[in-house]
């Protein structure tokens, strides 16, 4: 499935891209006054291969969740637990991303791909109308990454696929868009080292706060990841390998959201630092697949600036969100789908009769 996805992704429509840079000169508005948004819907349009593109909607948020066994480290002040506790509370729409995608009219899916403790009422029956759990745990969450591989390569491979489906049943059922969302405690760990070992970055400049720790409990993780790092000298020509020794499972099914979405040629809107260090990975199994990525928002975690950095893309909207979940690509859709709408509905100098400069 991965080997098959990965070859399903191709360029951006030269074509289309044209036209719409074409159809965005001929609108009732100067040239360029819109900003970034001329640019991303010549974007969305080569990633669909038509001018206008569709609109991205509906929208739905997939949140991946895992554990980490470098949690062990003392990377957070968090118990493990949280993880499965805060799903219960997606499930039962008690959290921001919950608020959030009420307001955007979008679905959440939440996936169990590496939880380590149980979910509470997770076999309980949920509201249909409501967030759904999907039950795809490949293990109870990683090993320490800084005593031995997190994931074996099997499992990473699991986890990427798991991602590829998710992605393919939410597109399936309608999904115009994707949203990314994650929930792991300690997870902005590996994220900062998936960071430096796909984007050269030093430990340091990858690594931040996450959830706010201090002075001693940051230093603790900077040395984790540079240890990681060490240890196992992750070679971003082999994506796969990179996710297996240092990643995460819910980064490892975020790089397969990312690629299944390139390949079905429908966006994917990444959150914060968890999911711009997968798709860093999604870049290097697949370099075309930065063409179906936006990036929502600027995560206060500094590896996300690198992370973006490297993938060339500008996040829309930059507010200082250190949340994840889904929150800052949420936040972000209305723009994007702003962006599409536009080239939709916008009249032309000719057709409105208002006279060109």
């Amino acid at each position: 499935m991965l080997e098959s996805t990965v070859a399903a992704i191709r360029p951006l429509d030269e074509a289309a891209m044209a036209a719409a840079r074409e159809l965005q000169g001929r609108l009732t508005k100067p040239a360029g006054s819109l900003g970034a948004l001329e640019p991303l819907s010549v974007r969305l349009a080569g990633l669909a291969g038509a001018c206008p593109p569709p609109l991205p909607e509906p929208a739905a948020v997939a949140i991946f969740a895992g554990d980490h066994g470098v949690h062990a480290q003392g990377v957070t002040p968090w118990p493990q637990e949280v993880t499965a506790q805060m799903i219960a509370n997606f499930l039962a729409g008690g959290a921001v991303v919950n608020a959030f995608a009420r307001q955007a009219g979008a679905s959440v899916t939440v996936v169990d791909v590496g939880v380590a403790t149980p979910i509470p009422g997770a076999d309980e029956p949920g509201d249909p109308a409501g967030p759904r759990l999907v039950a795809a745990n490949v293990r109870p969450g990683t090993r320490d990454m800084t005593v031995t591989a997190a994931l074996t390569r099997d499992e990473a491979r699991a986890a990427v696929e798991t991602g590829i489906r998710v992605a393919g049943e939410l597109i399936d059922a309608g999904a115009g868009i994707l949203l990314t969302g994650d929930m792991g405690i300690g997870n902005t760990t590996p994220s900062a080292t998936l960071i430096a070992a796909f984007s050269g970055v030093d430990a340091e400049a990858a690594t931040g706060r996450g959830t706010g720790v201090d002075d001693e409990t940051y230093a603790r993780k900077v040395a984790v990841v540079r240890t990681a790092l060490a240890r196992h000298e992750p070679d971003p020509a082999d994506p796969l390998a990179v996710l297996a020794t240092v990643g995460g499972l819910e980064h490892a099914a975020l790089t397969g959201l990312i690629l299944g979405a390139a390949a079905r040629r429908v966006p994917v809107l990444l959150d914060g630092v968890i999911a711009v260090s997968a798709a860093l990975a999604a870049a290097a199994f697949a370099p075309d697949a930065v063409g179906a990525m936006v990036a929502g928002h600027r995560s206060a975690e500094p590896g996300a600036t690198a992370a973006l950095r490297h993938l060339g893309l500008e996040p829309l909207i930059d507010l200082g969100l250190r949340l994840g979940e889904g929150t800052g690509a949420l936040l972000a859709l209305p723009v994007v789908t702003g962006a599409v709408r536009v080239l939709h509905e916008v009249a032309t100098f000719d057709s409105a009769g208002v006279a060109e400069k």
